[in-house]
């Protein structure tokens, strides 16, 4: 089974494409940033993750996320690789947004 869940606090505002396929997809990527319990030795205390959302979901983040705000999501984790300008093989790690949903008020902030 291949689900993830997260809590953390967008890191920067979503970036919204639209596909230029017969049917207009909404693609949302925004990175968020989740806590750890314990801090490091190396001081790191958070985790960091790529986010992508499709359709209603994408949409959704256009409109009402922003950096800084905290989320729960649900989703699956996608990997693959592809080549760059240069030739060289890139590869990449990202969670694809099943669920999403606020995780504090707006007074929370």
């Amino acid at each position: 089974m291949n689900r993830i869940m997260l809590m953390g606090r967008l890191t920067r505002d979503p970036e919204i494409r639209y596909s230029q396929n017969e049917k207009l997809t909404a693609v949302a990527r925004y990175s968020i940033a989740v806590d750890k319990k314990a801090r490091r030795e190396d001081g790191i205390t958070a985790d960091y993750f790529n986010i992508v959302a499709f359709d209603r979901r994408a949409e959704f983040a256009e409109k009402y996320l922003r950096k800084g705000t905290k989320i729960l999501l649900c989703g699956h984790v996608q990997t693959g690789s592809y080549n760059n300008r240069d030739g060289v093989k890139i590869p990449f790690f990202e969670v694809v947004v099943d669920e999403q949903e606020f995780a504090e008020s707006k007074n929370g902030l």
